[in-house]
């Protein structure tokens, strides 16, 4: 297990130093200059000062010396300093965003494993019945609506039509912290970000339990006279939760781009706000910083999927 771990974060490191080649090379070929967003159009600076500007920033050393630099101080747990934000570190700007999405993709997860484990097993025992060809229509259109489109319509009608729940933030401005309050403005966000992640899981656990519910071993139980709900759970749905469960830890890295969209809609003071003020800024230190914790995290949780799917089958060997 220990040697099997370790491999796994030795590719996670290789993946992570990748994942931020590929960032940096994409930022520098992208249009503009991180210098228009950071001085004051009203009141330009002269040449020399903007020369000044960009030796201060590190901007004018060539890419190879800039890339090796910010790897090298990131190493020691230094993201540098924001642009837009002078004399802000990064990474405390980054720390105290993850709370809040962290907040938002467990409670969207947490809803869409629940409804959709449980509409899957539905749909399985109750095959080609009106409740299984309903419930697959609603996974079909939750897996084709893409995350904006479902994140602009639900705000617009449960939140400006319906008025059931707030139009943003996490919580009501100038309102002390409550839970009700926080929970009033977790939900709809919530739920939005769990309906394409419910609907991939239903289909996932329909098939998984239809396969399983023809083995042998469900029929020998059923010959027992074992009574049909605890064949269901007991023998069927375990064995059939284990590619779900490999499924729900390839989704956390679709659910960090669901939650860009859901924040920015919601106005959710999360790491999917902070990238996209970022890239309107051109503010390379956060854009760099973000995507290295979010693609530790997603590094991290597979990782721990991978350990899940071992203790709970104890035919994969981790050696």
């Amino acid at each position: 297990m220990i040697s099997f771990i370790a491999r796994r974060l030795a590719i996670g490191a290789l993946m992570l130093l990748a994942l931020s080649v590929l960032v940096f090379v994409l930022l520098r070929l992208a249009p503009g200059d991180p210098i228009d967003a950071y001085v004051n159009p009203a009141s330009p600076l002269s040449p020399d000062a903007m020369q000044a500007l960009r030796d201060r920033l590190g901007l004018d050393a060539p890419l190879p010396v800039q890339y090796f630099g910010w790897l090298r101080a990131a190493v020691t747990g230094d993201l540098g300093f924001s642009i837009q934000r002078v004399g802000v570190p990064v990474l405390p700007l980054v720390l105290e965003r993850i709370g809040p999405t962290l907040l938002l993709m467990v409670a969207g997860l947490a809803i869409a494993i629940a409804v959709g484990i449980s509409a899957g097993i539905v749909s399985a025992v109750r095959r080609n019945s009106p409740t299984d060809v309903g419930f697959s229509v609603l996974a079909f259109a939750g897996i084709s609506s893409p995350a904006f489109l479902t994140a602009l319509l639900g705000l617009y009608f449960f939140s400006v039509q319906l008025r059931w729940a707030p139009s943003g933030g996490m919580l009501t401005p100038g309102a002390g912290f409550s839970l009700g309050d926080l929970l009033s403005h977790l939900v709809l966000p919530a739920c939005l970000l769990s309906i394409g992640h419910a609907a991939l899981i239903m289909r996932y656990m329909r098939a998984s339990l239809l396969e399983v519910l023809n083995q042998d071993y469900v029929r020998t139980a059923r010959a027992k006279g074992v009574r049909e709900f605890f064949v269901i759970v007991k023998h069927a749905v375990r064995n059939a939760l284990l590619p779900v469960i490999t499924l729900i830890g390839s989704t956390i890295g679709i659910a960090v781009g669901g939650a860009i969209f859901i924040e920015s809609v919601f106005n959710w003071p999360g790491m999917g706000l902070l990238l996209v003020n970022a890239v309107e800024t051109r503010d390379y230190p956060v854009i760099m910083g973000a995507t290295l914790i979010i693609g530790a995290t997603v590094i991290v949780v597979n990782l721990l999927t991978d350990i899940t799917y071992a203790a709970v089958d104890p035919r994969i060997q981790v050696a």
